[in-house]
């Protein structure tokens, strides 16, 4: 287990550059192995779930070169052989091999997937796609086996709009007769980076961003390239890290639209920045003001920067609520943050209640999930003391060179293993 060492109260200036979006990436690199030949991914983070990935396409016979931030993959000797525990445990994202080796085989076993223990994860809804395209789904001890004579394109309306379920389905189809249609799709941006990467190859995808998705088979993709987009979750910690202790703080590759949530929200509560191009300017809020945040699907608030946004509002000149549905077991952080010194009430499953502001100091704390790690990491850049954060190789699952990016703008920060 690692620790990060952090000495905070320092203010943050210059520039950090956003890296490619860790939940794109972890799609595009299962996708690749609907290629016939080669593909190439630009843009990739350097965080360790692309390394886990990469494990898996070579268990697979793909060919990886991984130079820099591109990676080179060549699919055309792939097989399909079952998927460990020891590599699916390892992140959430083991699962769009699922769709994409039931596409190109008709048949995949796969050991349960891991990811943060943020609550109930369930993935039936990709399960019932599977099964609407004609698959057989069964589970014995702890794996998933699915297989499908053939697989029928179709009509599916999915319960919820499930951004994992989305791709995996839209994967699924391609190897389908016919076309699919996904209704209440998944509008994230991950499904257009993932439905591009496909049309590159050849396939005929209409309306991905959208509520409604259709996908026409093709199990006969050529070559492709694409270039991971800027990761919105990445850039919207580090605008929210600036609107503590930017001096200022220059956050470069942004997709303005898709932090627009958190761009408004920040506005509402008196953060001052300014958009040029694709970087946002934030300087320190003197008085941030108290405000009420609901997470949803995009694009509203996003659920992965409510924790983040939560020590944020511990700063905040009084009370706020943030209600958080999507997830039941998202405010384990506060625990921590009030080792810290924050003061926060979880009101229900659901609702988390701050009161601010606080002076937070320097603890020893423990990152239990990506995001709520993230969160403890901000409060250590703006406690008093030095912060120790323990398990913070969860952190570095979703912020690719968080440590060298903070560093050069000021912070001091340090890992030990």
């Amino acid at each position: 287990m690692s620790r990060m060492i952090i000495n905070g109260k320092n203010p943050l200036s210059g520039e950090i550059k956003v890296s490619g979006a860790k939940n794109s990436a972890v799609a595009l690199i299962p996708t690749a192995v609907l290629a016939k030949t080669k593909t190439v991914i630009y843009n990739v983070p350097e965080i360790s779930d692309i390394e886990y990935l990469i494990q898996i396409m070579e268990m697979l016979n793909c060919k990886i070169e991984h130079k820099d931030e591109t990676l080179y993959i060549d699919s055309s000797n792939l097989i399909n052989k079952p998927i460990p525990e020891e590599l699916s445990v390892q992140m959430r994202a083991s699962y769009y091999y699922m769709g994409a080796l039931l596409a190109k085989f008709h048949r995949v076993e796969i050991s349960f997937p891991g990811g943060c223990n943020i609550g109930a994860r369930p993935i039936y809804i990709h399960i019932k796609g599977f099964e609407e395209l004609g698959a057989k789904v069964e589970i014995i001890k702890n794996r998933y086996i699915i297989t499908a004579e053939k697989l029928v394109g179709k009509k599916i309306y999915f319960d919820f709009p499930s951004v994992g379920a989305t791709i995996n389905v839209m994967l699924a189809a391609m190897g389908a007769e016919g076309t699919t249609v996904i209704e209440n799709a998944a509008m994230e941006p991950e499904i257009v980076n993932v439905a591009s990467f496909l049309m590159n190859m050849g396939a005929k995808i209409r309306g991905a961003g959208t509520k409604k998705i259709e996908i026409e088979g093709n199990n006969n993709l050529d070559n492709g390239i694409i270039e991971v987009f800027p990761d919105r979750i990445e850039a919207g910690t580090y605008v929210i890290i600036g609107a503590l202790l930017g001096s200022p703080l220059k956050i470069n590759g942004v997709i303005k639209e898709h932090i627009e949530a958190l761009l408004m929200k920040l506005k509402e509560i008196g953060v001052e920045y300014t958009l040029v191009k694709d970087s946002v300017i934030v300087n320190k809020c003197e008085n941030i003001k108290p405000t009420n945040i609901k997470t949803l699907v995009f694009p509203g608030f996003p659920t992965d920067l409510q924790q983040p946004m939560t020590t944020l509002l511990t700063q905040a000149q009084g009370k706020s609520i943030v209600e958080e549905t999507l997830y039941e077991n998202r405010f384990q952080n506060t625990y921590d943050l009030n080792n810290m010194g924050a003061l926060t009430s979880i009101i229900s499953m659901s609702k988390l209640e701050i009161d601010g502001p606080r002076v937070l100091k320097g603890k020893n704390v423990i990152a239990r999930d990506l995001r709520g790690g993230a969160s403890l990491l901000i409060a250590g850049l703006i406690a008093e003391g030095v912060t120790k954060i323990d398990n913070c190789e969860v952190i570095l699952r979703g912020y690719g060179d968080v440590v060298n990016k903070l560093n050069s703008a000021g912070a001091k920060i340090e890992i030990i293993e």
